[in-house]
């Protein structure tokens, strides 16, 4: 499954948000890769639009086990104050984005089609 999601940065944060994912807690990177984040990336607009992208088993499920984990909900208090929403954890606020297009899944239609 590939997911896509957005969030939003304080633009007045964009800087320290940048600043804190050039070093990311090692304890932290491995508890994404072992809930199953995989291929993830996170890009960031001049306006602090935050968009993230991850292949994964389910997003539900993953995001459920990093929810478990002691150094996720440390990280999630640390960011919170750089987002726009801080009534809950940065990771509770993603909005979940539909996939529309994907080229790969319509070359393999297209060329099905075709024989």
């Amino acid at each position: 499954m590939r997911a896509c999601f957005r969030s939003s940065v304080k633009p007045e944060m964009i800087d320290e948000y940048r600043r804190r994912h050039d070093a990311v807690w090692p304890e932290m990177l491995r508890a994404l890769k072992d809930a199953g984040w995989n291929n993830y990336s996170l890009f960031l607009g001049e306006d602090g639009l935050l968009v993230g992208y991850v292949e994964c088993d389910d997003f539900d499920a993953v995001r459920a086990r990093m929810a478990l984990t002691n150094i996720n909900a440390h990280w999630q208090a640390e960011m919170a104050p750089l987002f726009d929403v801080t009534d809950q954890a940065p990771d509770n606020g993603f909005g979940v984005l539909e996939e529309v297009f994907n080229l790969d899944a319509q070359l393999v239609a297209a060329e099905s089609a075709a024989c």
